[in-house]
C-alpha cells in the first residue's frame, strides 16, 4: 500500500511536539493590549497573579515562536497523543466529491475532546505554584470534564461552574465530572454574589459563558490557594492546543499531501486555533491556505461581531480584551452546541481575523446536525454539536469543489465526540431542534452597552 492510500494516518509516539508553538511571534499586527477591569489601564502581570500562576501569565504574554512542553506533561500527553488523522474516504465516496477529506481525531482523548490539551498544562504549572484548588466554567462540559480529570491527576480540588441549560440539557456531563471527583454547579447559582443577583432579576435564564465565568472568578478570588482556569479565548490555552495543527502537519507530509483549507468550529477559539494556526507562517510566506472559522448563526461573534475592548465575563471581573464581540451582556439561545454560546472569540484569532488572514462563516443549527448524521453513517463516529459545525462547512467545500471539479485537500478538527450529547440528537430527529438567527436589533442593543475606552 502506498501511503497515499493510508486511511488511518498515524505518527509514532516519540513524534509528540516537544514545543508548543506561539502564534504570536508571527503576526504582523501585535495584540492590543489586556486592559484592567477597573481603572482601563494597561495589564500588568501582578493584576493576574491573583487567578493564575506567573508560568502562565508569562505565557499569555511570550512572544516567543517555541515554548518547551514540560516532560510531566509530554509523558501524560503519551496516553492519547499523537492523535490519528483520518482520511474521510467513505464520506467522500457519498458526496461524490473530488476533494480529499481529511480529520484529525481529538475524541481519542480520554475525555474525549481536545480540551485535555490543555487542562494537563493548566493544572501541573498551578500545582508547581502550590495551587490546592481550581475554579472554571464550562459550556457543554467538555471543558470542565477535562479539568477535573487533570486536577485528580495532579491532586487539586476542582470546582466546575455549568452554564445551566447545558447543565440540563447534558446530565451525563454532570457526572463525567463528577466521577473524576470535581464539583458540578449549574450556573448562574446560589453560592455567588454574582449568581444570586443574576437569578433574582432573571429567574429563569439559561445562563451563559459569561455568567459562569463571572462565578468561578468570584469564588477563585476568595482564596489564596484557589486558581480560576479557562479552557479557550486565551493566549496560553491557544498555545496549548497548537500541538493539534503541528501534528497535523507531519501527518498529512506522510501522505505528501498539503492542505488547501483548514477548518474548525469556533467559540472561544481554542480548537480552531489549535488545528489553524500552526499553518499561519505558511500563509505568511505565500502559501495558498484558506483557514476557516465555523460558528453558530445564534452567536456569531465573527461574522456579525464587533472589533472592540469587551469583558470576558458579565460580572466585568476579566480584564478588558479586544476582540470580536456581541457585547459580554448577550445570551445567546439554547442551541445545543453548548460550548460555542460565547459572546466573544480569542484576541488572537480576533487580530488575525481584523489582519484578514483568516476566514469566518455562520451556519444554522439544523444544517450542522444533518452534517453531522451523514458523517456518523459514513465514518462511523457520532460527532460533539460543535464539531459538527466544522464539518457541515467541509461538506460544504466538498461540494463547492464537486461543482467547480477542484480536487482540493481538506482538514478539519473533529475535536471530540458526541456520546453525551444524544439527547441533542434526539431533539433533531424529533424536529425539536430550530435553526436560530439573532436580529440586528439585537446585535446593535448590545453593541450600545459595549465598554466605553478612550
Amino acid at each position: 500500500m502506498s501511503r497515499a492510500e493510508l486511511t488511518k494516518i498515524i505518527l509514532p509516539e516519540e513524534k509528540i511536539p516537544k514545543f508548543w508553538y506561539n502564534v504570536q511571534a508571527d503576526m504582523p499586527n501585535p495584540l492590543a493590549p489586556g486592559l484592567h477591569p477597573q481603572t482601563k489601564k494597561p495589564l500588568t502581570p501582578s493584576d493576574l497573579t491573583p487567578i493564575f500562576p506567573m508560568s502562565l501569565i508569562e505565557q499569555e504574554v511570550s512572544t516567543e515562536r517555541y515554548i518547551e512542553i514540560p516532560q510531566e506533561v509530554r509523558e501524560i500527553y503519551k496516553q492519547w497523543r499523537p492523535s490519528p488523522l483520518f482520511r474521510a474516504r467513505r464520506l467522500e465516496k457519498a458526496l461524490d466529491t473530488p476533494c480529499r477529506i481529511y480529520y484529525k481525531y481529538e475524541g481519542v482523548s480520554p475525555v474525549g475532546s481536545h480540551k485535555l490539551n490543555s487542562a494537563i498544562p493548566q493544572v501541573f504549572f498551578n500545582k508547581v505554584a502550590g495551587i490546592k484548588r481550581l475554579t472554571t466554567e464550562t459550556g457543554a462540559g467538555q471543558w470542565g470534564t477535562a479539568l477535573s480529570l487533570a486536577c485528580k491527576m495532579f491532586g487539586l480540588e476542582c470546582i466546575v461552574y455549568m452554564v445551566r441549560i447545558s447543565f440540563q440539557q447534558k446530565p451525563y456531563r454532570r457526572l463525567f465530572m463528577e466521577t473524576y471527583g470535581a464539583q458540578c454547579i449549574p450556573s448562574p447559582s446560589e453560592k455567588t454574589e454574582i449568581g444570586r443577583k443574576i437569578l433574582l432579576e432573571y429567574p429563569e435564564t439559561p445562563g451563559t459563558l459569561g455568567i459562569a465565568i463571572s462565578e468561578a472568578i468570584e469564588d477563585a478570588v476568595q482564596c489564596a490557594e484557589t486558581n480560576y482556569a479557562l479552557g479557550s479565548v486565551l493566549n496560553h490555552v491557544c498555545l496549548h492546543q497548537s500541538i493539534i495543527g503541528q501534528e497535523v502537519r507531519l501527518q498529512l507530509e506522510m501522505v505528501e499531501d498539503y492542505p488547501d483549507v483548514v477548518i474548525g468550529c469556533c467559540g472561544g477559539g481554542s480548537n480552531f486555533a489549535g488545528i489553524a494556526f500552526p499553518f499561519v507562517p505558511d500563509k505568511l510566506k505565500g502559501k495558498k491556505v484558506r483557514l476557516v472559522a465555523v460558528e453558530p448563526s445564534a452567536c456569531p461573534s465573527l461574522t456579525r461581531g464587533k472589533f472592540a475592548y469587551d469583558y470576558c465575563d458579565i460580572a466585568g471581573l476579566t480584564p478588558l480584551l479586544k476582540m470580536y464581540t456581541l457585547g459580554s451582556n448577550f445570551t445567546p439561545a439554547g442551541i445545543h452546541a453548548g460550548g460555542l454560546r460565547y459572546h466573544g472569540c480569542s484576541p488572537l484569532l480576533s487580530q488575525l481575523y481584523a489582519d484578514g488572514l483568516l476566514e469566518a462563516k455562520a451556519v444554522k443549527q439544523k444544517g450542522v446536525f444533518e452534517a453531522a448524521v451523514l458523517f456518523a453513517q459514513t465514518e462511523g463516529i457520532v460527532p460533539a454539536p460543535e464539531s459538527a459545525h466544522a464539518i457541515k462547512a467541509t461538506i460544504d467545500e466538498a461540494l463547492a469543489g464537486k461543482k467547480e471539479g477542484v480536487a482540493r485537500s481538506i482538514v478539519f478538527n473533529l475535536s471530540g465526540h458526541g456520546h453525551l450529547d444524544l439527547t441533542a440528537y434526539e431533539n433533531y430527529f424529533s424536529g425539536v431542534i430550530k435553526d436560530v438567527v439573532i436580529s440586528e436589533k439585537e446585535i446593535q442593543e448590545n453593541f450600545k452597552r459595549l465598554p466605553v475606552i478612550n
